[in-house]
């Protein structure tokens, strides 16, 4: 199997601990996703930013590294696996390698793990695309448009996501019950870009959702959560 090569992007990014875990990413929803797992577990790293204001993503060095240019992306130079180093690109890939490596924030029972697989992919293919397409058509390009059709779209679809999020976080304290895990991880910074950062809250009826406010409140009160929020920092 082809494995990305890892030694362009240190021409643009030498790392200062090559021994550590490498992370390219930019502190979005889906960046600090491993931001966040890496300062839970802590596990050394060293971060490097990615900036889209200077199409960084779209370098040469950085498509070598990952070809459909989106970050996160790590480089682990001590694999949990056969080859190393090992590139690993999609966030949520990436939390499932560090939760499976690591023994921590992952089921490993097999009934539990599949539960867990479950709910990172309802993250994955229904709360992160829909949010980020609210965003666009509430906050960017799309609030332009006359027709709000779209935007309506993605509010409906977004109210019912957050439904099911809802029911599924009553009697609980995070998605997999009492034990806080990388699915909370994932889920959480769609929330809070979708209340924060888009300013939709009051569009999508956030308070309609105890449930799922009660939980980002206990996820955003996490000291490591708070430091992975701010990864990589601005320079």
């Amino acid at each position: 199997m082809h494995s990305p090569d890892p030694t362009p992007i240190t021409r643009l990014f030498p790392p200062q601990h090559p021994e550590r875990l490498q992370l390219y990413s930019l502190p979005t929803p889906n960046g600090v996703k491993v931001s966040i797992a890496l300062e839970e577990l802590g596990l050394p790293y060293e971060a490097h930013r990615i900036d889209f204001a200077l199409n960084a993503q779209k370098s040469p060095e950085f498509l070598a590294l990952n070809g459909n240019g989106k970050i996160p992306v790590i480089v682990d130079p001590d694999s949990a696996y056969p080859g190393s180093p090992l590139v690993l690109a999609e966030s949520g890939a990436i939390l499932v390698y560090l939760g499976e490596k690591t023994g921590r924030l992952w089921p490993t029972a097999p009934a539990a793990r599949a539960e867990a697989l479950q709910w990172l992919m309802f993250q994955m293919g229904g709360l992160g695309p829909m949010f980020g397409q609210l965003g666009f058509f509430h906050k960017f390009a799309g609030r332009e448009f006359e027709d709000k059709r779209p935007r309506d779209r993605y509010v409906t679809e977004s109210r019912r996501l957050l439904g099911v999020l809802d029911e599924r976080l009553r009697g609980r304290d995070w998605i997999l019950g009492d034990q806080y895990s990388m699915v909370d991880i994932a889920t959480f910074p769609w929330i809070r870009n979708l209340v924060g950062f888009y300013e939709a809250g009051e569009l999508v009826g956030f308070n309609d959702f105890p449930a799922v406010a009660r939980s980002l409140d206990a996820f955003l009160a996490r000291p490591a959560v708070q430091r992975g929020l701010l990864v990589p920092s601005a320079p």
